[in-house]
């Protein structure tokens, strides 16, 4: 049940930090219960320094969930159901209802989300405003093309309904919008029909980049398609590593994942995830047996490995990691990506977790969408300090050069200059911003600070 409009609980310097652990810091903190008590919460978390910013689940690796010294509105509350049509698989739900939520509905319906990213813990407004895309971008796009409408809350104008027809500015620069535009209240997502929670699963070892390139291209009409990458393997071997594809079964249990998980409990030194450790993991992850595989598999090991260990961040240490994940366009791709491998073998830091997929050519509504045609690379690594962050930024300089861009979702320290030269349209986003909204990560991209859009 909602409480009063003015029922808000405020947590007053509360620390909250991001799932990569290297960005934290204070924030006034409120959370609403319903759409209806967003404006008291925005009035009570940005009373002391004038701004605020929307929060979900936190999964967010660098500072764009961020606005550090100011305040945040956890959306975590708003988490009904609002509507759910079974025969066609048209959901609405408020902004706080996560993925993990939805499948447990959706799926003994026969329903699935229809773009999902690598965890199951993010909110629908979390995927709004980030535009996540999942193993099948080069079938389906990214999950804003699902996006019916959505309510959305300004601080300038109140409650609005947001559409390819109604509000389509603003529709357009939500998506995608790092959560600038305002406060999302409710979403609308068409969801897609799956005949079973199983999956029709494939997994290969490939020995080397070429390889992976040549896969992709066979597996085309596969649904959903990623390969892991040893980011140790050089040589002949460089870009090695397990290519997975799968599909959804046709029949079958619509049996919902289950709850629960082993739990790191605490944070290991840092120095447990080093060039060796990741070396020994990888030999073993590329030789496995199952890294052969033909078969049925439930959705969740499938889409989401990592949920199963909860608070698996905790492992890198406690200076936390830096997510990276680049795109670069089709024409020069191989050469990219190899160069960019080979960087990363010759500066000794290892990538524990590295994925390399294709996006296909479709285009997002968003804005300011990651995705484009061409290979993304996604890389962690334990933060180093200075020697982590060069690595990082050598890396940047190869994907500016070949035409690509850095996902902003998954950022935390790319140069103002990086950010601008991969979304030269960030402009209309700031002229689209809700002047009491704003973000760590965009004052470090844009040199903008929390003054009203148009006035910085």
């Amino acid at each position: 049940m909602s409480g009063p409009a003015t029922d808000i609980p405020v947590i007053a310097d509360d620390a909250v930090e991001s799932w990569g652990r290297v960005h934290r810091g204070r924030h006034q903190v409120a959370i609403p219960r319903s759409p209806e008590q967003i404006p008291v919460a925005v009035s009570a978390s940005s009373a002391l320094s004038g701004s605020t910013l929307a929060f979900g689940l936190g999964r967010a690796y660098g500072d764009s969930p961020l606005n550090l010294g100011g305040g945040l509105v956890k959306t975590t509350g708003m988490d009904r159901f609002l509507a759910f049509d079974r025969a066609t698989g048209l959901l609405r739900a408020e902004a706080g209802v996560s993925l993990d939520a939805l499948l447990r509905v959706a799926v003994p319906s026969g329903w699935f989300v229809p773009v999902t990213p690598g965890s199951k813990f993010v909110t629908l407004a979390g995927a709004v405003a980030n535009d996540v895309h999942g193993k099948n971008h080069h079938g389906v796009g990214c999950f804003g093309r699902h996006v019916r409408q959505f309510g959305l809350w300004r601080s300038d104008r109140g409650a609005l309904v947001c559409g390819p027809e109604e509000n389509p500015d603003l529709f357009a620069a939500t998506i995608g919008g790092l959560g600038l535009t305002g406060i999302i209240q409710w979403v609308e997502v068409q969801l897609a029909p799956i005949g079973s929670a199983e999956m029709d699963v494939e997994t290969e070892r490939f020995d080397s980049l070429a390889d992976f390139f040549a896969l992709s291209e066979e597996d085309a009409e596969w649904p959903y398609t990623v390969a892991w990458v040893d980011t140790l393997a050089s040589g002949e071997n460089l870009g090695r590593g397990v290519f997975s594809r799968g599909r959804h079964a046709a029949d079958g249990a619509r049996r919902p994942h289950k709850p629960g998980g082993p739990r790191v409990p605490v944070t290991p030194p840092g120095f447990l995830l080093n060039r060796w450790t990741v070396g020994a993991f990888n030999q073993l992850y590329y030789r496995k047996p199952g890294s052969s595989f033909r078969g049925r598999q439930h959705y969740d090991p499938f889409f989401y490995p990592l949920d199963r260990i909860r608070n698996w961040n905790r492992l890198y240490g406690p200076h936390g990691f830096y997510q990276w994940q680049c795109v670069v366009p089709p024409e020069d791709a191989r050469t990219v990506i190899a160069e960019l491998l080979g960087r990363i073998v010759l500066s000794g830091e290892a990538s524990f977790l590295a994925v390399l997929k294709t996006f296909g050519d479709i285009a997002s509504p968003g804005l300011l969408s990651f995705p484009m045609a061409g290979p993304t690379l996604a890389l962690d690594f334990p933060n180093r300090g200075l020697r982590t962050l060069a690595l990082l930024d050598a890396l940047d300089r190869v994907v500016v050069e070949a035409g690509g861009r850095i996902y902003p979702a998954k950022d935390g320290r790319m140069a103002s200059a990086t950010f601008q030269s991969g979304f030269s349209n960030w402009r209309e986003l700031e002229a689209l911003r809700d002047p009491l909204l704003i973000s760590s990560f965009w004052r470090r991209v844009t040199g903008i600070d929390s003054a009203p859009s148009g006035e910085a």
